[in-house]
């Protein structure tokens, strides 16, 4: 074994051997420099006191332990990256301790250390785990780079299991915001129905967080792993939807110069989210009730049909069971997405939400304008709680995002939008939320929405005069 010491030292670069004693970096320089921190398992000393100093003079942290039974404690400190560890250890074998680390710290990569090297050996190392098995003298040139590469990649799977950690609780149901009772029947529904496969159709108004709760259903399900694809269908054309959702060959048609994959085949494996699915023309739902029943479909231009195992969520303002009975959406269609429904409230419905809302989202606002200890007064608050949010939660984080932006530490009335802070009037009468008279002026906003502003059809579907309708807009000011 001395052998090998020497043949450490002479194989190592002059440069670095000269500069050693140089390197002075204390424990605390480390704690805030965050170095990488390698632990090397030994029972030789000088050997083990060597590699550290060559370590160490190229910029690691480092730890030593002499048998197995230290360095499975040592193993569970999180900021240890990589591992070089003797094959031969007084209470153990390096071989089958690799299994032993793996399992007390799944992130650390391990490079196994031998004085003899046999294939079988090393072919067992890789098999347990082990990036790497080096005979000690023949590759003392491959261990800095090798720990290099360790490194590298033991990092790169704890950013990656950072940023897993965040996307699960940013999009987990504990996430979402609301404790009032009908809201809350709506989450635990979700709860139940996310680890099936089963088709979820969620209903509600424009705004009510229809996709938050598709991506909670996703990443609390067996898929969730995988991709969470998602299409407005009212945003694009019959023939674009087409091409989007089912992709197609190239050649298709003027301007498909090469193949592409459709949403359907992109999701394979994963989450299809289809919002606004009672805008998908009448053609396209045929296409898509068929691809829901053999999981197959043919792409645009081609012949051989492609398979994709995906779960479909859907979502819609409309009442598609009115919507089928009307002969604007495919009976068949509305029951296969009908197996599991969801009807998320309108805000009006859960008032006691709004607080809570109104804090996550100043909070979130406050943070990207760099504005501090920012608060509302109770009037402000007041008439958040009495406006009847035609637009839902999202309506509600546009007008706190204004707010904010206007706004030094108290957020006031006066930084509202003028219809808020009139707390829906009515002929010099202040409304509230639950009066006759809001709930005729939302009613009439909704049917506006509906027939995207229509009048004429508005008033058809309300069986009222288009000069009633008029002198109704300007009396409640609908805009």
């Amino acid at each position: 074994m001395i052998f090998a010491i020497v043949l450490i030292v002479l194989r190592w670069p002059i440069k670095q051997t000269k500069n050693l004693p140089r390197i002075s970096f204390t424990h605390q320089h480390f704690k805030i420099l965050r170095l990488k921190t390698i632990l090397i398992i030994d029972d030789e000393d000088k050997l083990r006191s060597l590699l550290t100093r060559i370590i160490r003079a190229e910029g690691y942290e480092v730890i030593e332990a002499t048998d197995s039974k230290s360095a499975l404690k040592l193993i569970e400190n999180p900021e240890i990256d990589a591992v070089l560890c003797d094959v031969k250890l007084p209470d153990g074998n390096g071989i089958e301790m690799i299994r032993l680390l793996k399992a007390k710290n799944p992130l650390a990569e391990i490079i196994l250390l031998t004085a003899y090297g046999n294939i079988a050996d090393g072919v067992q190392a890789i098999k347990n785990g082990a990036l790497d098995y080096i005979v000690k003298g023949d590759d003392n040139d491959k261990i800095i780079p090798l720990l290099t590469r360790a490194v590298e990649k033991s990092q790169l799977q704890k950013k990656i299991r950072k940023l897993e950690t965040i996307v699960a609780k940013r999009f987990s149901f504990d996430s979402i915001i609301g404790r009032s009772g009908p809201f809350l029947q709506a989450i635990e529904m979700a709860r139940k129905v996310a680890p099936t496969d089963t088709a979820v159709l969620l209903s509600g108004e424009t705004g009510t967080g229809k996709e938050v709760f598709a991506q909670a259903i996703h990443h609390e399900s067996s898929r969730g792993d995988k991709s969470f694809v998602a299409l407005n269908c009212s945003t694009f054309s019959r023939e674009i939807l087409e091409s989007e959702l089912f992709g197609y060959k190239q050649g298709a048609f003027t301007g498909a110069h090469k193949d592409k994959k459709g949403l359907i085949e992109e999701a394979n494996q994963g989450t299809l989210f289809l919002d606004e699915i009672g805008e998908l023309p009448l053609e396209l739902q045929a296409k898509l009730l068929r691809v829901l029943e053999t999981h197959e479909f043919i792409k645009l231009g081609d012949t051989k049909p492609v398979r994709s195992n995906f779960r479909l969520i859907a979502a819609s303002n409309r009442d598609l069971k009115v919507e089928s009975e009307e002969k604007r959406f495919r009976p068949d269609l509305y029951f296969r997405l009908n197996v599991f429904q969801i009807t998320l409230p309108p805000l009006r419905e859960r008032v006691k939400d709004i607080p809570a809302l109104a804090d996550h989202f100043i909070s979130h606002f406050a943070e990207q304008t760099n504005k501090k200890d920012l608060h509302y007064s109770r009037e402000f608050l007041r008439r958040l709680e009495t406006y009847a949010w035609v637009g839902n939660v999202r309506e509600l984080k546009n007008v706190i995002e204004r707010a904010v932006i206007l706004s030094d530490g108290e957020l006031q009335t006066e930084s509202l939008p003028f219809d808020i802070q009139q707390t829906m009037q009515a002929k010099g009468k202040n409304l509230s939320a639950f009066s006759m008279a809001s709930i005729e002026k939302l009613h009439i906003q909704k049917v506006l929405n509906y027939s995207k502003g229509n009048k004429a059809e508005t008033a058809r579907l309300l069986e009222i005069g288009i000069a009633t309708l008029y002198r109704k807009i300007e009396e409640y000011g609908i805009r």
